[in-house]
């Protein structure tokens, strides 16, 4: 994307000029004035939203975000329907775009068709009869398997893209899930078992039970080796660099060059992430007997395919991945499925037609804006800081400018061209075919310069991301629009809500993972020893923080799984707040933002911010989410985060008297 560069006066006429005639963008609907803000900040800003937005029967957590993706997800299922509606030469994009949602809500047909779709694939599978075959099992497989291969920028040389293989073949997808004891997660894990047993009958099997046990069993080995989240985290040790021949000496129990012909490549070398799990999983390829092996991959193919079946083995999978370990009553309906079908076979093509008719570029053009005035900002933090040195200040202020920005969507589109879709066959043979294409997409870039230009996520996305390969922050067309953006809203709302979005993308670049890559993007240290163990001792504040807030009764957060993101929320506001009275100050007096609608500037600032973590959830999801996801809460990415930044008590008068009230020495100090 081409790189446009804002002098801070353009900027400040720019913003000045956008703030005439404009709303504060705070929905008193929202806000539960019954609560004292100062006591329960979440409650306060949040309250409103919650009581009027009350979790439905589809959904384990609802909140402001999710409304905006409902919100998206009409657009385009708006403009999916109308092409779905017309006939279409074949090979076109609308083609492509209309057939395969049609399949997605054609019910009565994959009911006829029964398991017949996924059926060759079964048969692969049991027609193996000899350990030696389970190397070209392996490598042709995309519906199974107990680790994975993708291609992706090397960490050491990020200019060129690397084979990388990373741990799988646990279904729970969560260690945890495997071994905890309490009462919550045995009954999870024994409700698996009956799943897994009632998804073989389904399938045809006879001997389900004991293929359940037999599945559970070799998950729990392959789980037992696993990193957990918190291992995950550290790149240092997910990069093992290594020839094929040193691959074949560490797990000799594959044929790799036979794995690898399988899937058309002829790699020189590969970064192994998690080196135990692969070695175990290749232990059980030569321990287990065969006939169990075949057991775990025949599941790893039913799982795989099982919502895009029949509506009987459908039910069956949401009964387990849906009610039991999310909480939620009811499935998505049929049109959000299928739409999230198209999305996700054919993304930048419905991205492409998104943009041009729900993305206004004067949008583009104040987020660029705001960019610039959060990117000063953080350098300005960078040089204040007391405890780095001025050394280790240069590296950070060097990598802040060297940020990628990417607004909007991408300015060249995919080509689709090579993905065949074919209404004659059943959808699921369908799905296989994307599923395949995907696979040589990513492969077809293996040995080659990385693609900087490439977008890791679709224009109507609501998300944004940071890459540290790349070293680029990504805010795709689909996240600005309100609550994170709002072109009608002045800027103590756009700060609080998209700036803070920004300055935590930012802030990503340095947090416990993204400051270990330089501005090139390379898993190299850029710090001095001292500089990065008062880092280290800042951040472990953090961690242990979080790690005691009670999420549930008896049930912690785990404040070193989501520290990066908690760290990328601190950053955020800080950087936000410090852009937002910066560009206040270069304003005429006149034209400065005043008190409105009861709040101050700085007020709605952080009211702004409070509302886009606004949602409900279930006690199930929230048991899930502090398992697997490394976002904290929403409630306590508002009543975590606030308490230790230091304008937030300024602004709201918060006294010692508050429960969210830290005293000044036990606040995070970082960015």
């Amino acid at each position: 994307m081409k790189k446009i560069v804002f002098s801070l006066a353009a900027i400040t006429l720019m913003t000045t000029a956008c703030t005439k005639q404009q709303t504060t963008g705070i929905h008193p609907e929202n806000l539960d004035t019954t609560v004292v803000a100062q006591n329960d900040f979440y409650d306060f800003a949040c309250g409103g939203w919650m009581k009027n937005n009350p979790l439905t029967p589809e959904y384990s957590r609802f909140g402001s975000f999710d409304k905006l993706a409902l919100n998206n997800l009409e657009q385009v299922n708006g403009l999916i329907q109308d092409i779905a509606a017309g006939k279409h030469a074949h090979g076109t994009i609308e083609q492509k775009i209309g057939d395969i949602y049609n399949m997605a809500m054609d019910t009565a047909r994959r009911d006829g068709e029964g398991i017949a779709p996924i059926q060759p694939t079964l048969d692969e599978i049991a027609a193996v009869s000899d350990r030696s075959q389970l190397s070209e099992l392996l490598g042709k497989a995309m519906e199974y398997g107990i680790w994975g291969m993708y291609v992706e920028a090397d960490a050491m040389n990020s200019s060129m893209n690397i084979l990388n293989e990373c741990q799988g073949g646990f279904a729970l997808g969560e260690k945890e899930y495997y071994f905890d004891t309490d009462e919550a997660t045995t009954r999870i894990r024994n409700e698996y078992r009956k799943h897994v047993a009632r998804m073989f009958s389904l399938f045809g099997y006879a001997d389900a039970d004991a293929k359940a046990e037999t599945v559970l069993r070799l998950e729990t080995r392959l789980a037992g080796a696993a990193f957990n989240n918190v291992e995950l985290r550290d790149p240092q040790a997910n990069y093992n660099k290594m020839s094929v021949a040193e691959l074949q000496e560490l797990v000799p129990q594959v044929d790799w060059k036979t794995y690898f012909a399988a899937m058309n490549i002829a790699p020189d070398s590969l970064s192994v992430g998690q080196v135990r799990h692969l070695q175990e999983a290749g232990k059980m390829l030569a321990e287990e007997p065969l006939e169990d092996l075949k057991t775990l991959f025949t599941w790893q193919a039913i799982d795989g395919c099982a919502s895009y079946l029949t509506s009987e083995i459908y039910a069956e999978n949401f009964n387990f991945y849906g009610k039991v370990l999310s909480g939620r009553e009811e499935p998505s309906p049929l049109w959000k499925r299928s739409v999230g079908i198209v999305n996700g076979t054919l993304g930048e093509a419905v991205g492409q037609m998104y943009v041009k008719k729900y993305f206004p570029e004067e949008n583009k053009e104040r987020m660029l804006a705001l960019v610039k005035n959060l990117q000063k900002s953080l350098g300005e933090r960078i040089e204040n800081l007391e405890w780095m040195s001025d050394e280790t200040k240069a590296k950070a202020i060097e990598k802040l400018n060297a940020f990628t920005i990417k607004i909007g969507y991408p300015d060249t589109w995919r080509d689709y061209t090579a993905l065949d879709i074919d209404p004659a066959l059943p959808y699921y043979a369908n799905l296989q075919r994307a599923a395949k294409f995907e696979q040589e997409y990513s492969l077809s870039y293996l040995g080659k310069p990385v693609d900087k230009t490439k977008w890791y996520m679709t224009p109507q996305t609501v998300n944004a991301y940071y890459n540290p390969s790349s070293n680029e922050i990504c805010f795709p067309a689909g996240i600005l629009q309100y609550p994170f953006f709002d072109m009608s809203a002045d800027d103590a709302f756009n700060y609080g809500a998209i700036g803070v979005v920004i300055g935590h993308e930012m802030t990503h670049g340095f947090d416990d993972q993204g400051c270990q890559f330089d501005k090139d993007g390379n898993l190299n240290n850029w710090w001095t020893p001292e500089d990065k163990a008062r880092f280290d001792a800042r951040t472990k504040v953090m961690a242990d923080f979080f790690s005691n807030i009670e999420v549930a009764p008896g049930v912690h957060a785990n404040g070193e799984f989501t520290l990066g993101e908690n760290i990328a929320d601190h950053g955020g506001l800080q950087v936000a707040f410090q852009a937002f009275k910066e560009n206040e100050a270069a304003k005429p007096a006149s034209e400065r933002l005043k008190t409105r609608d009861g709040f101050t500037p700085e007020q709605r600032f952080f009211l702004a911010y409070a509302n886009v973590w606004a949602g409900n959830i279930r006690p199930e999801e929230i048991l899930n989410r502090t398992k697997s996801d490394p976002h904290s809460l929403g409630r306590w990415r508002v009543n975590g985060a606030l308490p230790h930044i230091n304008a937030w008590y300024d602004a709201w008068n918060v006294t010692p008297e508050s429960p969210l009230y830290v005293v000044p020495e036990k606040r995070v100090s970082i960015w």
